[in-house]
């Protein structure tokens, strides 16, 4: 319902308040759906799923520029199509079996308890911690960039055919992110192990982000979106398995790994504002590209500490 009447928006507001239901259902999904990795899945199968699970959302990117922009005239149809699109696919998963929890283990909800919760004790639990900590800088280090690529195409490059050049880039990000998502997963479960690549991973977007700050050129900016795209499909599955794999409690999976994709949605919210604040007050995307370049390697370093994983 938040994506139909998200079409319907013509203000600021309007969209952002539509905008937050949405994304606040998404991450509803997110967590049951992670979840259930971590209760039906084998821990030397999770990286490949976790990459079945994120190649659709990088698909995703593709699919929603298309239905709006080119096959639907009109947002409101572009998202009434992707709202029925979703109920649609997400059916199947209502007749997997599902893991419930023994009474014994469940708690009463109320709202003093979900607060206690939500807090988990970096001290007491570091592996956990630092995981966190290092999904927090990586998603805003993609963030920062590849959500305002459309105005650094427009102002930076100057590129008079701005909006057909960035759904070449979306294209090309996207084809490395499923790739990069499907094999590096199955590769990470195959040797067992998943610190590495998460390093690695992050380490590439890092790597992506300093091209296009210091190279400003188009041609430069399709590899860096081949090596954003390389860097963040391997995050995104072996980092889902690894996080399954350092949760505190395993009667408290599905709550842990909601934190966990806290992780993910807020930096994508807030990215695009702090990278807009930060263009505007440097008057130009250098510090941008950097800021992404330094939270994505910050990210390789905090992930360097997890102890328990491989």
């Amino acid at each position: 319902m938040s994506l139909i009447l998200l079409g319907a928006q013509n203000t600021i507001v309007g969209i952002g308040v539509f905008w937050s239901l949405a994304l606040t259902g998404f991450c509803i999904l997110t967590a049951a759906l992670t979840a259930t990795i971590s209760d039906q899945v084998p821990v030397d199968q999770r990286g490949y799923v976790s990459g079945w699970l994120s190649a659709p959302q990088a698909i995703g990117i593709v699919l929603g520029v298309v239905l709006v922009t080119y096959v639907f005239v009109g947002a409101l149809f572009g998202y009434t199509a992707m709202a029925v699109l979703l109920l649609v696919l997400v059916t199947p998963f209502l007749f997997l079996p599902d893991a419930v929890l023994p009474k014994e283990y469940r708690q009463k909800m109320t709202f003093g308890a979900i607060v206690e919760s939500l807090w988990i004790s970096p001290r007491e639990h570091p592996d956990f911690g630092w995981t966190l900590l290092s999904r927090i800088l990586v998603n805003f280090g993609n963030a920062f960039g590849t959500t305002l690529l459309l105005y650094f195409l427009k102002f930076g490059l100057h590129d008079k055919n701005a909006d057909d050049d960035l759904l070449v880039l979306i294209l090309i990000y996207t084809v490395f992110v499923i790739l990069a998502s499907l094999l590096v997963g199955y590769w990470s479960d195959r040797i067992g192990r998943r610190k590495a690549f998460v390093f690695v991973s992050s380490a590439i977007q890092g790597v992506a982000a300093l091209l296009l700050a210091f190279v400003p050129d188009l041609t430069v900016a399709m590899v860096a979106a081949a090596l954003l795209g390389l860097g963040y499909g391997c995050f995104l599955s072996v980092d889902q398995a690894l996080a399954t794999q350092v949760l505190p409690d395993p009667e408290n999976r599905g709550k842990d790994l909601g934190i966990m994709n806290i992780a993910t949605a807020v930096p994508q919210a807030l990215a695009p504002l702090i990278g807009a604040g930060l263009v505007a007050m440097m008057g130009g995307f250098v510090g941008l590209f950097v800021m992404s370049g330094v939270f994505a390697f910050a990210g390789a370093l905090a992930v360097a500490r997890v102890k328990a994983v491989r």
